[in-house]
């Protein structure tokens, strides 16, 4: 299997994945926008009405297919304008049920990806949008009303330093332009392999948001979709966490709710991925004088150790996994340098999936080792944790704590072999694409009783107030927020 998929019937709670039960709190946005490569003058138009007819071979490339989601636990506002939306084109497959019928059908690809401020001014909104997301901050059901003010506070007290990183890499983040370049080469090499598609994109916290994107789906009457989070390792946080907007989006929709839908939730271990992370190694290595005696450093972001260990967040042992699959890559090549990896970007006084970059970094050149390599394998789109936390911050860390040579593999972007690899997935996808339903008997955390809710709350506040008090708490504030 190339690629990992699930039923798109949705569940009332989280499902096996990947052998491992885990729940997760969900959440829904509203104030979306949409990206247009057609409707504003200044974006790349590239229309095409290709046409496919496709026979009994197709099934071939039939797997297991779908979306796996959640309930959504309430409803929360974003912060942010909504623009822009991609461009359409149509397709006729043949009917999946039987080869000889053919009928026309309009197939749509939802990229979806984290979005980033692209001024200065937007990013204090930003980290807002980002940590009034439940599955980003976690609190206890007694504190979910706190979910927004907190969500201010942190934004607020983070918003300086952010500013900073971002000003040092150019005064926002590429991460939208870079998607919407990823969409229109996906576009494109669909094209070539004889499909005509639309290609979305739908950011998580900024523009363009999901929920314009999807809305852009109906208004273009999709018949078929294909969901491509832009991330290679599923997490709760961020696939995850996206999945359970377009869960509550198509349960309360009749038309999207019917719509078929294959939802590909993670997709690191497909050999066009690997072999792909593969070239950009093994020519990056070449950049040193000494190559067999570059350590390569895998560095990843991070989650909270209690995604993993209490959700069931499969996210560490897809990374491991990743790893292990792109060094028999390497060795098939005959490259057998030494390798770690570590987890980056922790935030908060949690503790997060460890061995931590930083620290990392400083125990290997208290060991001697004096030639680096740095992975992003997490990441398929230069933005701030690429261009100012890896290159900046951990490259002038790791050259204090002795490490002389020091090199960075670039993000995949739209490296043509990877973008390819996109294609084929989604093209493997389509066949099994199905309806999304919603059940009926959904338990929703509404507490109907005024005088117990009204007790929750103010008991709420008085542990809330305790806690922000405390000086344990205003020291991981002070220490690891600021």
């Amino acid at each position: 299997m190339n690629a990992t998929l699930y039923s798109a019937a949705f569940p009332t709670t989280f499902r096996s994945l990947d052998h491992r039960n885990f729940s997760a709190l969900c959440s829904d946005i509203q104030n979306p926008g949409y990206v247009d490569y057609h409707s504003n003058s200044n974006k790349s138009t590239s229309q095409a009405s290709l046409f496919l007819r496709s026979d009994s071979t197709n099934r071939s490339n039939v797997v297991l297919g779908g979306a796996l989601c959640v309930n959504p636990s309430g409803r929360r506002n974003l912060v942010g304008p909504a623009s822009y939306s991609v461009e359409t084109s149509a397709y006729d497959v043949a009917s999946l049920e039987s080869p000889s019928h053919v009928a026309e059908e309009k197939v749509g690809v939802l990229l979806l990806n984290l979005g980033g401020p692209e001024t200065l001014n937007d990013v204090q909104p930003f980290l807002f949008n980002l940590f009034a997301d439940p599955d980003i901050i976690r609190l206890p059901r007694l504190f979910r009303f706190l979910q927004r003010p907190l969500a201010k506070l942190i934004s607020v007290l983070r918003s300086p330093k952010s500013k900073e990183g971002y000003a040092a890499i150019g005064g926002g983040s590429p991460l939208r332009k870079i998607t919407d370049d990823q969409a229109l080469a996906i576009k494109m090499a669909l094209e070539a392999k004889g499909i005509s598609s639309n290609v979305y994109v739908g950011m998580r916290y900024w523009y363009p948001f999901t929920e314009e994107a999807i809305q852009q789906i109906k208004r273009d009457r999709i018949t078929r979709l294909v969901v491509l989070p832009l991330y290679p390792q599923f997490s709760i946080s961020t696939t995850g966490s996206s999945i359970r907007i377009l869960e509550h989006i198509f349960r309360e929709d009749a038309y999207l709710s019917k719509l078929p839908v294959s939802i590909i939730n993670s997709w690191y271990q497909r050999e066009g991925y690997i072999k792909s992370m593969g070239n950009l190694i093994q020519k990056e290595l070449q950049s040193f004088s000494e190559p067999k005696e570059v350590m390569i450093f895998f560095s990843a972001h991070g989650v909270p150790v209690s995604y993993v260990e209490d959700a069931g967040d499969p996210y560490r042992d897809q990374m491991e996994e990743c790893i292990f699959l792109i060094m028999q890559e390497l060795k098939a090549r005959g490259i057998s340098n030494e390798h770690t990896l570590a987890y980056q970007s922790r935030v908060g006084p949690v503790q997060w999936l460890k061995p931590y970059t930083d620290e990392v970094l400083v125990e290997l050149g208290q060991k001697g080792v004096k030639s680096l390599l740095a992975v992003p394998v997490s990441f398929v789109s230069e933005h701030i944790e690429t261009l100012e936390e890896i290159d900046m911050e951990y490259k002038e860390l790791a050259i204090e704590s002795g490490i002389k040579n020091w090199a960075r593999v670039p993000a995949l972007g739209v490296t043509p072999s990877f973008i390819t690899d996109l294609a084929d997935a989604v093209i493997e996808a389509l066949p099994s694409a199905t309806a999304m339903y919603a059940p009926t008997s959904i338990s929703e955390d509404v507490d109907h009783d005024p005088v117990s809710y009204f007790i929750k709350i103010f008991c709420g506040s008085i542990l809330a107030f305790i806690l922000f008090l405390s000086p344990k708490m205003i020291m991981a504030f002070r220490n690891q927020v600021i």
